[in-house]
């Protein structure tokens, strides 16, 4: 009686276990059937809503533009010539400073009173050289007493003209007149020879540097002037003269152009804007204008969308020219062709397409 009411029991719960993983499964499913409901599927074949323009072969006709960064003509961070505590720093950062004005003084107050040692020394000395000339002259004493207090004397004022010198050190004064743009230091602080103390930037006088291909650098002439602005102030009107034309490419197969750049009486022009040169004259070519952000790729293979038949076509270009926000094509597109210009994330190639 005992055995057959075990193996029922042991039927009893191998069935409630089979019943409860049933119930498991059916449970999963229906999860899983709720959750891919809710998932959105693309659907490759619904059109995707793009804007296009139909291109027209035209000449394109522009001043050649070139990019560049100004940086300051002269930039120095000044520093000391001999040790010492700084006492006062008379400037702080945005300061103008003219050339030969104070910026820092170290503590001199030892060289002062090795100084006022020194005078009194040469006071004694010039004493001596005094009487001994006369005592000299009457034969009262031997010549080579003279010539010892006169060398004395010599060597205390050399002394003191080298205190002098080293007393001025303590007062460290601005290199040239301009902006200082760096403080490295505080008062308090100990100041070592070559250590830093202030950065001095001028920016009266910029320099305008470029990059250009080697087939536009025998277009640019040392010692003439371009049109230049920065992208901030495109109203304000510069003019850039030739300075430097580099020997060297860099890895881009290009060369540096540099300008000298007057500032505007108020200094508008900061160091590390970003600007442009203008080529004086002006050139014309036939190609096809499109808006540099309907490009996909790399300058070197430029690939844009055309609709054909309804669909979105991939069409590699080559650039000849970039204008501002727009490109000149010079092959790869006709006119007519439709080109897209708005909706590219959901483009691929045989994309159905709709024009908005």
């Amino acid at each position: 009686m005992k055995t057959k009411k075990s193996i029922s029991k042991k039927t009893i719960l191998i069935m409630v276990g089979f019943i409860l993983i049933a119930a498991v499964a059916v449970k999963l499913i229906n999860n899983r059937t709720k959750t891919l409901s809710k998932v959105y599927t693309y659907d490759k074949d619904q059109p995707v809503s793009v804007q296009a323009i139909t291109l027209k072969n035209d000449y394109v006709s522009s001043a050649d533009m070139f990019a560049g960064t100004f940086e300051p003509v002269r930039e120095t961070k000044v520093s000391a010539e001999i040790q010492g505590k700084i006492n006062i720093m008379f400037v702080d950062l945005g300061s103008y400073v003219t050339k030969g004005q104070p910026l820092v003084q170290l503590d001199n107050s030892l060289l002062k009173l090795q100084l006022q040692a020194t005078e009194v020394q040469i006071e004694g000395l010039q004493d001596d050289v005094n009487r001994y000339t006369i005592l000299a002259g009457a034969d009262a004493i031997q010549g080579v007493q003279l010539e010892k207090a006169s060398l004395g004397l010599k060597s205390a004022q050399i002394q003191k003209a080298t205190l002098q010198e080293q007393i001025n050190k303590t007062t460290i004064r601005a290199p040239f007149s301009g902006v200082v743009t760096a403080r490295f230091n505080e008062e308090g602080a100990f100041a070592a020879p070559g250590m830093p103390l202030l950065q001095i930037t001028d920016i009266s006088e910029l320099k305008f540097t470029i990059q250009v291909g080697e087939k536009d650098l025998a277009r640019f002439t040392p010692n003439n002037l371009y049109p230049v602005t920065a992208d901030t102030y495109a109203e304000v009107p510069l003019h850039g003269r030739v300075v430097m034309i580099g020997s060297k490419a860099n890895m881009g197969n290009s060369f540096p152009v540099q300008f000298l750049v007057r500032n505007t009486t108020d200094s508008k022009i900061k160091s590390g804007m970003f600007g442009k040169a203008y080529l004086n004259e002006t050139s014309s070519e036939k190609g096809i204008l499109i808006p540099t952000s309907s490009i996909t790729g790399s300058q070197n293979q430029a690939k844009v969308y055309v609709v054909r038949d309804g669909k979105a076509v991939l069409q590699n270009i080559t650039v000849s020219k970039s204008l501002e926000n727009s490109s000149v094509v010079s092959s790869g597109l006709n006119e007519g062709d439709v080109l897209i210009t708005q909706g590219l994330i959901n483009l691929f190639e045989g994309a159905n397409v709709k024009i908005k």
